[in-house]
Parts: C-alpha cells; sequence; structure tokens
C-alpha cells in the first residue's frame, strides 16, 4: 500500500460524493450493513468503484461506502469491511480505515460482532471497546513506514479514545441502551476460538473475542485519528453454552439487534462529527 494509492482513493470519495472533505466514519459490522441505504440523501458509491479498495467477500458485509450530511458535516459510512482471513494483507484490511483519514474523518467509529467472554455479557449486549489484546502476532504497521502516515513507533495507550468513550455516554443513555465497556481480543479466524483459548482470554482480562477492529485501530492510531468502537454480542464464546458456534447465528443476533444497534449509531453520530476537544 502506498500513499499515493491512499490519496487516489480519497480524492475518488470526494469526487463521487460531492463532497470535498468528511469529518467522522463510521464502519458497519455484520448485519449492519443496510443501515446507510435508509438514511437521507445518503450518495451511495460502490467500492469497485474506489481506485484500489477492496472489496468484502463475506456474507453479512456489503461493499458500499455511503457519503452522509450530520449537522451540515459530511460522514462516511463504510457498509462492509474486509478481513485478515479472506486472504487480504493487513496493508488491505486497512486501506479503507486509512482512506477515511486522508478524507479528513477527525473521528473514525469501528463495530463489529464479537463473542461474549465476560459473565456478564449476555447476546444483544452493545459494548464500548476500551482496549485491546492483538494474539494474531500481525501488525499492519510491519514494513517500511511512512512518516506521512504517521510515526514509526506509535503510541497505542489511547488507541480507544478515553475521551470519545465519556463523551458517547450520553447517546447510549439517549439510544436507552446499557453502557458497557470492555477489552476486545483479536484472534485471525476464521475458525471460532477453542474453549481453552476462550479460558486464557478470560483470565488474562479479555472481555470479548473477535477477527476484526484491531488491525483498523491501530493503523488509526498511527495516523493520529480519534477511534471509538462499540462490539455487539452476537453468541457466547466457546465453552460458555453447550451450543456450537456458527456464522448463522452471528447474523441472527445481528439481525436481533438490528434496531437497537442502529438507534444508538443515529445518536453517536453528531458526537462524532463535532471537533475534538
Amino acid at each position: 500500500m502506498s500513499y499515493e494509492k491512499l490519496q487516489e482513493a480519497a480524492a475518488a470519495v470526494a469526487d463521487l460524493s460531492g463532497r470535498r472533505r468528511h469529518s467522522a466514519a463510521v464502519v458497519l459490522g455484520s448485519g449492519l450493513g443496510d443501515y446507510a441505504a435508509s438514511l437521507p440523501n445518503a450518495a451511495a458509491i460502490p467500492y469497485e468503484e474506489i481506485p484500489n479498495f477492496p472489496a468484502p467477500k463475506v456474507e453479512g458485509h456489503a461493499g458500499t461506502l455511503y457519503s452522509i450530511d450530520v449537522d451540515g458535516r459530511g460522514a462516511l459510512i463504510f457498509a462492509g469491511r474486509v478481513h485478515f482471513y479472506e486472504g487480504w494483507s493487513l496493508h488491505e484490511v486497512v486501506f479503507g480505515a486509512r482512506t477515511a483519514a486522508l478524507s479528513g474523518c477527525h473521528t473514525v467509529l469501528l463495530t463489529n460482532a464479537a463473542g461474549g467472554v465476560s459473565r456478564g455479557l449476555s447476546v444483544g449486549d452493545l459494548v464500548a471497546i476500551s482496549d485491546h489484546i492483538n494474539f494474531t502476532g500481525q501488525n499492519p504497521l510491519h514494513g517500511p513506514n511512512d512518516e506521512r502516515l504517521g510515526s514509526r513507533f506509535p503510541d497505542v495507550s489511547d488507541a480507544y479514545s478515553g475521551k470519545l468513550r465519556r463523551a458517547m455516554k450520553p447517546a447510549f443513555e439517549a439510544a436507552t441502551v446499557p453502557y458497557k465497556e470492555g477489552v476486545y481480543t483479536w484472534f485471525t479466524g476464521p475458525s471460532y476460538e477453542t474453549p481453552a483459548e476462550i479460558e486464557m482470554v478470560r483470565r488474562i482480562g479479555g472481555d470479548l473475542v473477535g477477527m476484526s477492529t484491531v488491525p483498523e485501530a491501530i493503523a488509526l492510531a498511527h495516523m493520529g485519528i480519534r477511534v471509538g468502537a462499540i462490539s455487539l454480542v452476537t453468541n457466547l464464546a466457546a465453552g460458555s453454552t453447550d451450543e456450537p458456534l456458527s456464522h448463522t447465528e452471528v447474523q441472527e443476533a445481528a439481525v436481533h439487534a438490528k434496531v437497537k444497534s442502529e438507534k444508538l449509531i443515529n445518536a453517536l453520530l453528531p458526537i462524532l462529527v463535532s471537533d475534538p476537544t
């Protein structure tokens, strides 16, 4: 991935959306792909029309970028993301997030479907991510560093902005969604975790497990972008129940929580586009 290819993609987004600049972006997780299509005056841009842009191959992930207006400011909604387990390089996995940053977005909200590890979590919970554990041994910053994107050794101690999480709490209240926080643990997938792996995660302080989000958060932190992230608990992790895990279960849980999730995103959008202070 080169800086020039990112610039080319960001320029195409500006041209195709008719908006020179966007202030914030939301990356939609499983089951939320059609959310932006229902928003008024949303300009749809298929990923295939954006130069160098990778398109999802996983069921439940669309492949369309939407440009919308929020309180007079532009926002981007990514309906679908690509995953490392599909065979994409991590540079390709974070291409969309980096394009959002070069499109002017000072804030990006990442959403995902996750397995619940903590005993206090239930299917249908929406959980603000406070930190992550990277179990993959992979990092999107491996390789030569381009100083135009960020420093060689970026600080990720506040990768999921604490200030943004505090600002998000009133939106949870407005959407009548109980506010919870948790640590997200990234495994590559596509196989689900074993019961022994889940017990390990629980013992070291992980609350959620999933197959996305962390590389995007790292890449955005590298660029100095404010990041928020929310997991929808779509299943209880391996060993928590006697039921087998399946992608169908994840999709069905996402559909059941769709109204609640969309209500929360609607409440969050004005916060996301506001200037960081």
